[in-house]
């Protein structure tokens, strides 16, 4: 879905062993005094679950992030407001995560590069070191120090071939999943995790494969405990959205600061469809899967907005129309980039029913509140997206 291109071994339980109740994300009850360790920690979605974690009563957060991404700079303050310790480092080299013999209780791994154009017109080193290799890094962490392991993946595990082959309807606005499908793990509802995984995915999401394999293989051999979460689109405050990360953010600020858009691929009528995911709910899964981890634990699980939270992009643009009264200019490109996945709509059916979570936030919730957020500091924020 494209715009515009714009130490010893352990086993077992970790240290602590109660269970969080979760009744606000950011007032919650005792983790028993956990030190927490978020890396990608000032990325968007990094940023927002540490500040979530530091505000239950009791935890200590860490947060390492080598800033590389542009923006992640805007997150320092916010972080030490919310009582986050904030690390420079790189996941990529494993002595900065060694947080100076720290004990770590549970490692939340957030850090990666996450376009799906990573590595295509040049080297794919980095990419697959931070994802891999840094992934590697916190599982040996995890292995040294008992901690318990929550590992933010992606839908873009899912072979693109495969999800193109889905069959669909297309009406005025969107193309839309029918009930019946040639494959299993497909159905109206969306994508399930029994989903095939054979083909291509893109770089990133090959990086993201191959991470929950090694989780599945420390679990195995270490006895590591570990969650992992394939997340949709997430959208919200903060994020510095492109066209081809962060959709739904870079077409809300088209509309807030100008610009051109444009519908790429699928005929360029804009029908190509993805579920989104408030930031807010992802913060409030992440806590909810720690609530639940006897029922997670050692489990792969689909996590996104739903067919409830999807949009097209026409849809998205005459919403963000709505919301902002402004209208931009659009262009249309018919040819469809090979990276590009027609329909993605997760299915959360096994999440929902392991911990009750389910987004709360709607779409319209999700882009006004992209757009409060730039408007609120449009000085700032309107060079980040105009450069």
């Amino acid at each position: 879905m494209r715009g515009r291109r714009a130490g010893g071994l352990a086993r077992g339980c970790p240290r602590w062993h109660s269970s969080l109740t979760v009744t606000d994300t950011r007032r919650s009850t005792s983790l028993d005094g956990a030190h927490i360790l978020v890396t990608g920690g000032a990325g968007f979605v990094g940023s927002h679950i540490a500040a979530g974690l530091a505000g239950v009563s009791g935890v200590r957060v860490t947060a390492l992030d080598n800033l590389k991404r542009r923006g992640s700079e805007l997150k320092l303050e916010p972080l030490n407001a919310a009582g986050v310790t904030f690390v420079h480092g790189d996941v990529r080299i494993a002595d900065d995560l060694a947080l100076n013999g720290a004990p770590v209780d549970v490692i939340v791994d957030c850090a990666a590069e996450p376009s799906v154009f990573a590595g295509r017109s040049g080297s794919p080193r980095y990419v697959l070191d931070s994802n891999l290799g840094g992934t590697l890094n916190c599982l040996e962490l995890a292995r040294q120090r008992g901690a318990r392991v929550v590992f933010l993946s992606t839908s873009r595990v899912y072979p693109i071939a495969a999800l193109n082959a889905l069959a669909v309807d297309e009406n005025e606005s969107r193309f839309v999943l029918r009930d019946a499908q040639p494959m299993p793990g497909a159905s109206g509802a969306g994508v399930a995790e029994s989903f095939p995984l054979g083909g291509a995915r893109s770089l990133y999401g090959a990086t993201k494969l191959a991470s929950e394999l090694m989780i599945e293989e420390y679990a195995a051999a270490y006895g590591c405990e570990a969650t992992v979460l394939r997340l949709g689109v997430i959208a919200g405050p903060g994020q510095m959205g492109k066209a081809e990360q962060g959709v739904f953010c870079h077409w809300m600020a088209r509309h807030v600061f100008g610009g051109e858009l444009a519908y790429h691929g699928w005929g360029g009528a804009g029908k190509q469809v993805r579920d989104l995911v408030h930031v807010d709910d992802v913060v409030a899964l992440v806590i909810g899967a720690l609530n639940s981890w006897n029922s997670v634990r050692g489990r792969t699980l689909n996590a996104g907005g739903g067919l409830a939270n999807s949009l097209s992009l026409c849809e998205t643009t005459a919403l963000c129309a709505e919301i902002t009264g402004t209208n931009v200019s659009l262009g249309s490109v018919a040819a469809t980039d090979k990276s590009d996945v027609r329909v993605y709509v997760t299915d959360h059916a096994a999440l929902t029913a392991a911990t009750g979570w389910r987004p709360k936030k709607d779409p319209r919730a999700v882009l006004s509140d992209i757009f409060e957020w730039l408007r609120s500091d449009a000085a700032r924020l309107r060079a980040h997206f105009t450069a």
